[in-house]
C-alpha cells in the first residue's frame, strides 16, 4: 500500500503523509474505511511508531482522516477533500503564472506550455 523512499530528503513521516493523501484523493480508500492501526502501520514499514502517529496528526488536522476513540482512524468524506486539493492546486498554479509573468514569459509561451502538458494542441508563437 505504501513505500518509502530512503533516498527522499523529506522527513518519513511527510512521505507517509503524501501517500495516505493521494490514496484517499485517488478513491483507493473510501470515506468511512478504516485505516491500519499506528502500530500495524509502523510494523508494516519498519519504521518507529511515533513516525506514524505524527503523519496520522497531519492527516487529522487536515481533514483526511478521522479519529473514533477506542476504534481507530478512518478515511473522512472525499468531497471536500476534493475541493480543497483542487483549490490549493488552482492557487499553486496561480502563483506560477503569476511568477512567468513577471519574469517576462509571454501568455502565449504559458498557454502553450499548459496544451501540450494536457495533451492538445500547440499555439503558434510567431
Amino acid at each position: 500500500m505504501i513505500q518509502l523512499d530512503y533516498k527522499d530528503r523529506r522527513p518519513l513521516y511527510e512521505q507517509v503523509t503524501e501517500r495516505f493523501q493521494e490514496l484517499i484523493l485517488n478513491g483507493v480508500l473510501q470515506p468511512d474505511e478504516k485505516i491500519p492501526s499506528v502500530r500495524s502501520m509502523a510494523m508494516e514499514l519498519s519504521v518507529t511508531p511515533n513516525t506514524i502517529q505524527r503523519a496520522y496528526s497531519e492527516l487529522e488536522k487536515s481533514g483526511y482522516i478521522y479519529t473514533v476513540t477506542g476504534r481507530g482512524n478512518f478515511v473522512s468524506s472525499s468531497t471536500a477533500l476534493h475541493a480543497l486539493h483542487r483549490e490549493s492546486i488552482l492557487s499553486s498554479l496561480k502563483q506560477a503564472v503569476m511568477k512567468a509573468k513577471s519574469s517576462g514569459i509571454s501568455r502565449e509561451d504559458v498557454l502553450e506550455t499548459v496544451e501540450f502538458i494536457y495533451g492538445g494542441v500547440t499555439y503558434d508563437t510567431n
